[in-house]
């Protein structure tokens, strides 16, 4: 929609229902590659697991980036904003504690792709997990640490 802010264009006509798969991808604030620290990438793998755990999603498939998550899931019992406002809250306090950091670490809002349960999500996953490749991160997935797939 032209004319208004970006963050406001990311929630236009956003719809989420259970059981539905969503691609979710969020930034670091500026693209400040904050995650290229293991460590505190492992703490965004944490926030995925306690998803899963808690019953909000199931994780299809994930990569953590130096400045940004994809996250394919399967909705459960939360909607997106839930899902999202959790992850995106509880990932700074532990980073921040962690680090010594302190201040924003996402850009406002995030992006979401829903997909038909006809679509070949297995292309997806790969798609999703092949981002450190196509960054030229490394030179075969194997090499980075920070991504999974139920498909693997």
């Amino acid at each position: 929609m032209p004319g208004l802010p970006a963050s406001s264009r990311l929630r236009a006509g956003r719809y989420d229902e259970p059981n539905r798969i969503y691609l979710l991808t969020t930034n670091t604030l500026h693209r400040e590659p904050i995650f290229a620290d293991f460590a505190l990438g492992r703490l965004v793998v944490h926030q995925f697991r306690r998803a899963k755990n808690i019953g909000l999603a199931n994780s299809l498939a994930w990569v953590v980036m130096p400045d940004h998550f994809h996250w394919l899931v399967e909705l459960e019992n939360c909607s997106l904003r839930r899902l999202m406002r959790e992850t995106k809250s509880l990932i700074p306090r532990e980073v921040n504690s962690y680090s010594g950091r302190s201040g924003v670490l996402w850009q406002q809002g995030f992006h979401n792709r829903a997909l038909r349960r006809d679509e070949d999500l297995v292309k997806m996953a790969r798609y999703v997990v092949a981002n450190p490749l196509r960054a030229g991160l490394v030179e075969k997935l194997g090499d980075y640490p920070l991504w999974d797939a139920i498909w693997v």
